[in-house]
C-alpha cells in the first residue's frame, strides 16, 4: 500500500524513546518500540508536527542541499511567498530576487505570480461548478495526502487545479527552454520551500503524473546565504517582480481564500484544527460555503518547519512588505496566461487510499473490529502512551492486526502480575497448611 515518497525522517540514535511526537501526530503514525520511535510509512503525511515538537531533534525532513543546483547548466530558483516574510524591514521583494540571481540562479520565477494565476482559474472554477461546492484547497499536499487516506467522502470536494509552485516551475521550464535553447535536462527548477510536504508534492506529486521540479531547498538553509547577496543589491533595484498582493498573501493561512473576492469561505491552519474541520465537513455542518483553505501548518506556509522566522511574527511581515504593491500585477503575455492554462488542470484524478482498513476483506475487517471493542473494554482507557500506542484504542488497533500485545499495556501486565502474586501466596499457604497436617499426624502417630 505505501506508495508515497516520505521526507520526514527519524534518526533512532538522536531519539530517546520520549512520547512527544507519539502525542502529537495527527494521524496516530507514530509507535514507541524497544525505546524508540517508529513511523509508520502508511499513516504519515510529512506535515512536519514531530520535527517540530521532538526535544531531542530526532525527526528531520529529507531535502536538496545547496550543491545540488550545480549540476544543472541553467538554474532556476522558485522562491515561495512565505520567503519574504523571513526578513527584517524588507519593502521592496525586487531585493530578495536581485539576490537570488547574485547567489547564483540563472532566473527567477515567482511562485507567488503563479499563485495569481491560480486564483484567477480557482473563481473561474468556482463558478462552473457548483455542484462541487464548498472546494477545499489542494494547495497544501499534507492536507490532500490526510483526505484521501481518512476522509475519502471529500475527495469530490478537491478543487482540481495544479498548485502555484507547480504552475511556477512548469511557466519556469517554458521560458528558460525558450531563451537558452538548451535541452531540459540541463535546466534545474529549484524550489525553495517552508516545509517537507512540497518536498514530498516534487517527489510524488498529486494531480500529475511528473513534478517539473527539480530540487527543493528549505528556507532556513537559503537565509543565510541571502542576507549576504541582498547587502549587495542596490537601493533602488530594478522591478521583475511580476506578482502583488494576491500572490504574496498565499504564504499565510487566509490568503489563498482572501485572492478569490468572496466572503463564503473558511481558512483553517493548524494540523488539528484542520481534522477538526474536515470531521465537521464530513458530518455536513457547514452551509453556504464555497471555498474552504486548509494549511497543516500554524500561520499557513509561514509556519514550516523550514523557515527560521516566527509564524506569527513573519505573517506581520507579510502583511506590511504587501501594504505598497499592487493588488495584482499583469506582467505576463497573453501567451504565458495561455501556457499557464495548460498546466493549471490535474491531469490524473486523486484516490482513496484504505491505509487504515483493519483487514484485507470485509470480513477479517469485522472480525477485527469485534476483537477491537471488546479489548477497549479491557484497557483502562487512559491513553498514557506507556504502552509505545498513542492512545488505547490505537493499541487496540495494533493487537488486532498483529502488530502489538496486551501484554505492551502497564496497566493489564500489572493486573497480571498482582494474579499471579495471589495465586503464588495462595500455593506458598496451602503447601503451609498441608506441611503443618502432615507434621500432626506424625506427632499423633
Amino acid at each position: 500500500m505505501d506508495k508515497f515518497y516520505h521526507s520526514v525522517r527519524l534518526d533512532e540514535e538522536l531519539c530517546k524513546g520520549c512520547i512527544n511526537c507519539l502525542k502529537r501526530c495527527p494521524t496516530q503514525a507514530i509507535r514507541v518500540q524497544d525505546g524508540k520511535a517508529r513511523i509508520n510509512k502508511k499513516f504519515c503525511i510529512d506535515c512536519g508536527e514531530c520535527i517540530r515538537v521532538c526535544p531531542h531533534h530526532a525527526k528531520h525532513a529529507i531535502y536538496d542541499q545547496m550543491e545540488e543546483m550545480e549540476r544543472f547548466r541553467y538554474k532556476v530558483a522558485l522562491p515561495a511567498p512565505s520567503l519574504y516574510s523571513q526578513f527584517n524591514n524588507l519593502d521592496d521583494i525586487n531585493i530578495v530576487l536581485h539576490a537570488l540571481l547574485l547567489m547564483g540562479f540563472d532566473d527567477v520565477f515567482e511562485v507567488s505570480a503563479a499563485a495569481e494565476l491560480v486564483s484567477e482559474a480557482t473563481r473561474a472554477y468556482l463558478t462552473e461548478h457548483e455542484e462541487q461546492l464548498p472546494l477545499i484547497s489542494t494547495a497544501c499536499p499534507s492536507v490532500v495526502r490526510l483526505i484521501r487516506v481518512r476522509f475519502p467522502n471529500l475527495i469530490p470536494h478537491l478543487l482540481p487545479l495544479n498548485p502555484p509552485v507547480e504552475v511556477a516551475a512548469g511557466l519556469a521550464v517554458k521560458r528558460a527552454m525558450e531563451k537558452t535553447g538548451l535541452p531540459r535536462e540541463d535546466i534545474g527548477i529549484c524550489f525553495i520551500s517552508p516545509c517537507p510536504s512540497k518536498v514530498t508534492y516534487a517527489r510524488s506529486p498529486i494531480g500529475t503524473e511528473k513534478s517539473e521540479i527539480d530540487c527543493v531547498l528549505a528556507i532556513k538553509d537559503v537565509y543565510p546565504q541571502l542576507l549576504k547577496y541582498m547587502k549587495q543589491v542596490d537601493e533602488d533595484p530594478e522591478n521583475i517582480s511580476i506578482s502583488g498582493k494576491i500572490g504574496i498573501s498565499w504564504g499565510h493561512s487566509g490568503g489563498e481564500a482572501g485572492g478569490l473576492f468572496t466572503e463564503s469561505y473558511l481558512a483553517a491552519d493548524g494540523i488539528e484544527n484542520v481534522i477538526r474541520v474536515l470531521e465537521d465537513m464530513e458530518d455536513q455542518k457547514f452551509t453556504n460555503l464555497k471555498f474552504v483553505e486548509l494549511d497543516a501548518c500554524s500561520g499557513g506556509c509561514v509556519g514550516g518547519v523550514l523557515t527560521v522566522e516566527n509564524p506569527y511574527v513573519a505573517e506581520v511581515k507579510l502583511k506590511h512588505l504587501r501594504k505598497y504593491m499592487p493588488v495584482a500585477r499583469s506582467h505576463m503575455d497573453a501567451e504565458t496566461e495561455e501556457k499557464a492554462e495548460e498546466l493549471m488542470t490535474w491531469t490524473e484524478s486523486v484516490e482513496y487510499e484504505p491505509v487504515y482498513n483493519l483487514g484485507e476483506t470485509m470480513l477479517e475487517s469485522f472480525v477485527r473490529l469485534s476483537r477491537i471493542e471488546a479489548l477497549s473494554k479491557q484497557l483502562p482507557g487512559l491513553d498514557c502512551g506507556a504502552c509505545g500506542a498513542p492512545s488505547c484504542k490505537a493499541l487496540a488497533e495494533d493487537i488486532a492486526r498483529g502488530e502489538a500485545k496486551e501484554e505492551d499495556c502497564v496497566y493489564i501486565m500489572k493486573e497480571r502480575l498482582r494474579k499471579l502474586m495471589e495465586q503464588s501466596s495462595q500455593s506458598e499457604q496451602a503447601a503451609v497448611l498441608t506441611e503443618l497436617r502432615d507434621r500432626k499426624k506424625e506427632e499423633s502417630t
